[in-house]
């Protein structure tokens, strides 16, 4: 069975984490009331780790279109390589538009994003006050509709290796 590359497991392997650690500290900061310094910091953080999966993304997305991932599995009903196609690409869709509706929602705040604390990023949009809960919500949205395909994805994984025990899972791994 044909597996994924070395570089498309890392990428993979380490923006799973990112998105993970981003959406639960994403849950923790949005819980402390008012505006405290641990808030703050998180905020910062959260940044940073939408920040770095936005980058991840765009060398995930090079990486894919010089390395053809391996085929699905023989005698994968149509139905589910289809519905696996067409969640990587909302995947794909998600890890590039919940990072980047964070970011407009953080310049429609008037808040800038300095990545990791030391290089300022481009304010795409100005601050402002009718723009900002949109982008909020769209940002929630978003991340929630990530946090399902993500769920779904990770079932799907997990189905195909302890039901089907067709590898697929496998073709991940380190």
């Amino acid at each position: 069975m044909q597996r994924y590359t070395k570089t498309a497991m890392l990428i993979h392997w380490l923006t799973a984490l990112l998105i993970i650690a981003a959406f639960f500290l994403g849950l923790t900061m949005t819980e402390i009331h008012g505006i405290t310094p641990t808030k703050l910091k998180y905020y910062s953080w959260h940044k940073w780790l939408g920040v770095t999966v936005l980058l991840l993304a765009v060398a995930r997305v090079l990486w894919r279109r010089a390395n053809r991932p391996p085929p699905h599995p023989l005698g994968m009903p149509a139905w589910q390589a289809m519905a696996a196609d067409a969640t990587h690409l909302l995947l794909y869709l998600l890890i590039f538009a919940v990072p980047l509706s964070g970011y407009l929602y953080s310049s429609a705040a008037g808040v800038p994003v300095v990545y990791l604390g030391l290089i300022p990023l481009p304010t795409l949009i100005e601050a402002n006050a009718e723009l900002k809960p949109i982008l909020k919500t769209v940002h929630y949205v978003l991340t929630m509709t990530m946090a399902a395909a993500v769920v779904g994805h990770v079932l799907a994984a997990l189905k195909h290796q302890f039901i089907d025990r067709d590898g697929v899972l496998r073709r991940m791994l380190p």
